[in-house]
């Protein structure tokens, strides 16, 4: 949802200070660069997120719902008739910027500048100057914001309107009498799909002996490596070059360049494809007959319902937000297997009784948040191994993958005493994930809601480990760590 501009700035300065982060040299962030990052857009800039144990009261930021760009200056004087705003410069501004006004909805392109009545073009950081133009409800002390530059805006454009990545080829051209002009083309880096590049491309075009001035080297070269507008770039360049002729049209160098570059990116496009097949061979592979499900793919829900392609076999697995203690859950539907239970259920002793029934007649799981903070640490140390033995407990339902280092400080041999779940939030969208999840010990995991119909029937081709896919309840639409409602208090 974010503009071109804003995304051509964001991943250069990004890719610049990651490259800085894993050199040798000093970690310095230039200020210039902040502030391009709050020109392009920023509201409030950042914070720490969710990284800090204590809550985060700059999370949201309340002063304004979009981008706020650089404070500019507060209006100073406001000439209401002409629309007239003095203000004295906390940034640089040029005709073509853009400004929004605080408690002004509208936004304003800068066409007129001026200073003592005078219209300017240059400015300074601490100038006086009038923006004309300006109509609005405006009035002395409002502030003044630079949400957008033109010269910004004009470099980003030029940065991703043409290719900046190149693939390197090398090149001999031959150009004989009697004989078309030609070209062969061959990698100079064999990446994947262009290993096996061997490109010859001739014109039907022939040299002429040269009346006046013969055709030169130089002049080849600086033909065929206009490649700017393609994704490739000649590395080397060889010519077979007799003496004393010339090419009638010099823009044949163009069309033969042209027409060989085309074949060398129909070559790429069809040795560029994804294997599937192979992916998929590949995991059945590592997999053991004793490891591998049957052809029924179980499904969940959060209220979460498993089910299963075949009606006959219906799993169904419930997660129970809410207990109460005056319900008879002996009366749940018999094809119910799993119950997932949040851990704050398990250290209140009024519902023991509850818990104790659940675990007597279904297979018992001790829900996991979403986000782990140093309080929630502290009370699964203290409660999970007791609920365990108290409870029959026969799995977990991780919301994030740091829940494993937890189990696993807590029980040895984790996977061969416990089932481990994953929950929708660690967000499966693929066979490499689904890999992955099973070298952690994870027995069955939940496909996120996400996904489309054939993401979900493609990983459910694979029996690798079972998958829950949820079929009813109401899905989270946001998680935090701390509430909103107390955020003041």
């Amino acid at each position: 949802m974010k503009s071109a501009e804003y995304v051509a700035i964001v991943t250069q300065i990004y890719k610049k200070y990651i490259d800085l982060a894993l050199s040798n040299n000093p970690y310095i962030v230039d200020e210039n660069d902040r502030k391009t990052l709050m020109q392009v857009f920023n509201r409030g800039m950042s914070s720490c997120g969710h990284l800090d144990n204590k809550p985060n009261k700059n999370l949201v930021f309340k002063d304004k719902p979009n981008n706020m760009g650089l404070l500019l200056g507060k209006v100073q004087n406001y000439n209401k008739n002409k629309g007239y705003i003095t203000l004295k410069l906390k940034e640089h501004i040029e005709i073509g910027d853009t400004i929004s006004i605080e408690n002004e909805p509208n936004t304003y392109t800068i066409s007129e500048l001026m200073e003592n009545g005078q219209n300017i073009t240059k400015i300074k950081i601490g100038q006086t100057v009038t923006i004309g133009r300006i109509k609005g409800n405006i009035s002395f002390n409002n502030k003044i914001y630079k949400i957008s530059s033109k010269k910004l805006s004009s470099y980003a454009k030029q940065s991703y309107q043409g290719e900046n990545r190149k693939i390197f080829l090398y090149c001999d051209i031959t150009i004989k009498k009697g004989k078309p002009i030609s070209i062969n083309i061959t990698p100079a880096n064999p990446k994947k799909i262009y290993k096996h590049l061997n490109i010859n491309y001739e014109l039907n075009e022939f040299p002429v002996v040269a009346k006046n001035k013969p055709l030169d080297k130089e002049t080849i070269i600086r033909q065929i490596s206009k490649t700017t507008n393609t994704p490739y770039e000649f590395k080397k360049i060889n010519i077979n070059l007799d003496n004393n002729v010339f090419i009638p049209k010099l823009s044949s160098l163009n069309e033969l360049r042209r027409g060989a570059l085309e074949q060398v990116e129909n070559f790429a496009i069809k040795n560029c494809y994804r294997n599937h097949a192979q992916i998929k061979s590949s995991i059945n592979n590592k997999t053991s007959n004793n490891q591998l499900q049957t052809n029924t793919s179980s499904f969940s829900k959060t209220s979460h319902l498993i089910t299963n392609p075949n009606k006959n076999n219906i799993k169904i697995s419930v997660l129970l937000n809410c207990l109460n203690i005056d319900y008879n859950y002996l009366a749940l539907d018999n094809k119910i297997k799993n119950i997932y239970i949040p851990l704050n259920y398990f250290i209140t002793k009024k519902y023991d009784a509850i818990l104790k029934l659940l675990s007597q007649n279904f297979n018992l799981y001790i829900y996991m948040p979403t986000i782990v903070k140093g309080n929630y640490k502290n009370l699964f140390y203290a409660n999970a191994k007791k609920s365990v033995s108290k409870y029959s407990i026969r799995g977990f339902v991780i919301s994030n993958i740091c829940n494993i280092r937890l189990l696993n400080e807590l029980f040895t041999d984790l996977d061969k005493h416990f089932k481990i779940v994953a929950n929708y939030t660690f967000n499966v969208f693929n066979s490499h994930t689904i890999l992955e999840l099973k070298n952690l010990g994870i027995h069955r995991f939940t496909l996120s809601p996400e996904l489309d119909k054939t993401t979900i029937n493609t990983l459910c081709e694979n029996n690798y480990i079972e998958k829950e896919l949820i079929t009813y309840g109401r899905t989270p639409l946001l998680n935090i760590n701390y509430c909103l409602l107390r955020r003041n208090r």
